[in-house]
C-alpha cells in the first residue's frame, strides 16, 4: 500500500481495474446481456445470479467444467448453489431422464416412481415419516409454514436475520417487500438468549420456528448445537412447530444436519440436489402432521401442483439419491470439503490476511474479516469490496463460484480441481496482500 494512501482507495482502484479486465474478456456475454434486457427486467429472471457490471452466459457444462459464451473454461465450484452435487450430465441421471422421456411426460395421474422416491426420502432423513413433493424449496417452505399456522391456529413465525428460505422468505439486509405476508419475529442467529427474550411476549402466538441448520446465502454460517437444541426446546415448550430448512444442508451428511446434531424438527423442507438436478422441492415430517394432507380426509389440507410428481424429477431424484449420492458418497464428499476448507484457510493464515472460509463439509464461503462469524451481523462486517475483487480475480483464473463468496462442491471435482482452487487463493493472497489494512498474524478459521 502506498504510504499515506488509504487502503480503500487502493482497493477501489484494483476493483475498477479487475472489472475493466472482466468487460474486455467477455464481450459476447456483454452483448447477450444487453439483448436479454429487451425481454427481461435487467436481463434477469433469477436475482441470485445477477452480477454487476453484467453476468456471464454459460453455454455448456460437462462433469465439473463450464464453458461461457466467450469460450472460457471454468472449474465449477458453485454446483448450482448446491443443487448440482452430481456435476453436469451425470450418465446415470441422463439414463434415468431418457427412460422417463421414452415413457411420456405428463400423465395427469400417479406414476410408478413417486412412491419409491418418497420412500427413499423417508428412509434417508430421520424426521420425515411422510413426505409431499413441490416444485421448489421456496414452495416447500411456504407449504410447511402455512401448515404450521393452520395446525396451531397461531399467526407468528420466528425467522432469523440473514435467513433465506426462498423467493418469498428473504431476510438478508432489509428483507424483501415481496415476502409472504405473515407475521414475523426476526431473531439473531446463534443467540439463544436474545431469541428467547424476543419470543417471550408472543409465546402463545408462535406458530413455527423456521431455521436453516447452517445459513447458506449469508455465507455458510453453521448453527451451534446449543442454539438448535434451544430452538427445539422452545418449540416444544410453546407448542410451535420447529421447521428445519435443509434445502441446502441436506447434502452435508446422509441424513442432513438433523442427523449430525441428533436434533429432530417437526417438519423438514428439501430441494436442490434431492431432485437429481431437476426442479424439485419437498416437505415432510411427523405422520400426525403430514396426515392432514391425506385427501381421503374430509378436512384435508389442499395441496395441488401440476408438476409436483413430474416424471423427470421423480426418476432423476430416485436414481440420484439411491444410486449416486449414497450415504457413503455423501460422507466422502463432505470429508473432502472439510479438507479443502482447511487448506484455503491455511493460505489466508500463512499470509496473515483478514480473510477466512466458513462452512461445513461440501459448502464453504469466503469472508474478508478475521473476526468470528456466528451471524449475519458478523458477516456484514467483512470488506465487501475485497470480496468482489476476490470474485473477479478467481473468475479470471477459471474458478466459478458465487459473487457473494459461496462455493459448493460436486462429486465430479477431483484432487487436481481442489489444487487449482488452492493455487488461485494463494495467487490472490500474494497479489492482493498490500490491500489488506492491518495485516494480521492469524486468522480465525
Amino acid at each position: 500500500m502506498t504510504a499515506g494512501r488509504p487502503a480503500n482507495i487502493d482497493i477501489n482502484a484494483a476493483l475498477a481495474e479487475a472489472e475493466e479486465l472482466y468487460r474486455a474478456s467477455n464481450p459476447k456475454s456483454l452483448t447477450q446481456h444487453r439483448e436479454a434486457c429487451a425481454a427481461m427486467p435487467g436481463g434477469n429472471t433469477r436475482s441470485a445470479i445477477h452480477v454487476d457490471p453484467f453476468p456471464l452466459t454459460m453455454v455448456r457444462g460437462e462433469g465439473a467444467r463450464l464453458w461461457d459464451l466467450d469460450g472460457h473454461e471454468y472449474v465449477d465450484f458453485l454446483s448450482e448453489f448446491t443443487a448440482g452435487v452430481f456435476g453436469h450430465s451425470h450418465p446415470a441421471i441422463r439414463r434415468a431422464i431418457e427412460r422417463a422421456l421414452a415413457g411420456g411426460l405428463n400423465f395427469g395421474a400417479h406414476n410408478m416412481t413417486e412412491a419409491r422416491f418418497a420412500a427413499a426420502i423417508c428412509a434417508r432423513f430421520p424426521s420425515i415419516e411422510l413426505v409431499r413433493f413441490t416444485n421448489s424449496g421456496t414452495e416447500a417452505n411456504l407449504m410447511a409454514v402455512s401448515a404450521a399456522r393452520a395446525l396451531t391456529g397461531r399467526p407468528k413465525i420466528l425467522v432469523f436475520k440473514g435467513g433465506y428460505h426462498g423467493g418469498v422468505f428473504y431476510f438478508r439486509g432489509h428483507g424483501s417487500a415481496l415476502n409472504a405476508p405473515f407475521e414475523y419475529l426476526l431473531g439473531r442467529y446463534n443467540d439463544l438468549d436474545a431469541v428467547e427474550a424476543l419470543v417471550k411476549p408472543y409465546r402463545a402466538e408462535l406458530a413455527a420456528i423456521l431455521v436453516e441448520p447452517m445459513q447458506g446465502t449469508t455465507g455458510c454460517i453453521p448453527a451451534e448445537y446449543s442454539f438448535l437444541a434451544g430452538l427445539r426446546a422452545l418449540a416444544s415448550e410453546t407448542g410451535a412447530l420447529l421447521i428445519f430448512d435443509e434445502v441446502m444442508t441436506s447434502r452435508l451428511a446422509p441424513g442432513g444436519l438433523q442427523e449430525v446434531h441428533g436434533i429432530l424438527p417437526d417438519l423438514t423442507t428439501l430441494g436442490k440436489y434431492v431432485g437429481g438436478g431437476m426442479s424439485f422441492g419437498a416437505f415432510g415430517g411427523h405422520a400426525d402432521i403430514m396426515e392432514h394432507f391425506d385427501p381421503r380426509r374430509p378436512d384435508a389440507f389442499q395441496h395441488a401442483g401440476t408438476f409436483n410428481n413430474n416424471v423427470l424429477t421423480m426418476n432423476a431424484g430416485l436414481v440420484g439419491l439411491t444410486e449416486i449420492y449414497t450415504p457413503e458418497r455423501a460422507r466422502s464428499l463432505n470429508a473432502s470439503g472439510d479438507c479443502l476448507r482447511e487448506r484455503v484457510n491455511a493460505v489466508a493464515q500463512r499470509h496473515g490476511l483478514a480473510m477466512q472460509f466458513t462452512g461445513l463439509g461440501s459448502m464453504l464461503a469466503v469472508h474478508m474479516t478475521n473476526a468470528p462469524i456466528r451471524s449475519a451481523e458478523d458477516a456484514e462486517r467483512g470488506n465487501a469490496s475485497l470480496r468482489d475483487l476476490f470474485y473477479f480475480d478467481l473468475v479470471a483464473r477459471g474458478i466459478w463460484f458465487a459473487k457473494r463468496g459461496m462455493f459448493a462442491l460436486s462429486i465430479a471435482l477431483d484432487k487436481q480441481d481442489g489444487d487449482k482452487l488452492v493455487d488461485a487463493v494463494e495467487e490472490f493472497a500474494q497479489t492482493r496482500a498490500p490491500l489488506f489494512a492491518g495485516r494480521l498474524d492469524r486468522i480465525i478459521g
